[in-house]
């Protein structure tokens, strides 16, 4: 089995693509370590939109230096990550969904420290004040530190692109 496992793991490596950019992980661990940071920044956004906020909070460090800037226009902070979750937790919340999704990972590995950057779409949706969807799109900016409680996010930031939709639903949290 564990030669099968091997051999799947080498054909993967060969089929792959080669990065646009030219520097390819080397090694087993580099490339366990960016599978690692591409599924913590994936599983942020599954765990938002399933309002799993223990699991969410789970991916972050004690203290996260937050900018949403662009979205929100408040300068970024570093701040509690219970704060953080606390506060999605409480937009998205009762009657108000959300979908996130995230493609085009670049991933820098130096060390115990991580950035992940992606192309990213979200929506929100709520019925009570006309058009029931809100959209955006950006990029976002992980960063993530490994410690004996492996990788955790401490950095996190997104640059909106382009919103369409009812800003009444970005604004408004859930009932």
């Amino acid at each position: 089995m564990n030669a099968l496992r091997h051999l799947t793991f080498a054909a993967g490596l060969a089929l792959a693509p080669v990065d646009a950019g030219g520097a390819e992980p080397a090694g087993w661990q580099a490339l366990a370590d960016e599978r690692a940071v591409i599924r913590i920044a994936d599983a942020i956004d599954r765990a938002v939109d399933a309002q799993d906020w223990k699991l969410a909070r789970g991916y972050f460090a004690e203290r996260v230096t937050a900018d949403f800037s662009s979205l929100s226009g408040q300068p970024a902070a570093n701040i509690a990550s219970d704060d953080l979750i606390g506060a999605w937790a409480a937009n998205l919340k009762g009657g108000k969904t959300s979908l996130h999704l995230r493609t085009n990972h670049h991933v820098e590995i130096d060390g115990d420290g991580a950035i992940v950057l992606s192309n990213g779409y979200a929506w929100n949706r709520m019925e009570g004040n006309g058009d029931p969807l809100w959209e955006v799109w950006g990029t976002y900016e992980h960063h993530l530190t490994r410690s004996a409680a492996g990788w955790k996010v401490d950095g996190f930031t997104f640059r909106m692109t382009h919103e369409r939709g009812n800003p009444w639903v970005k604004a408004t949290p859930g009932h």
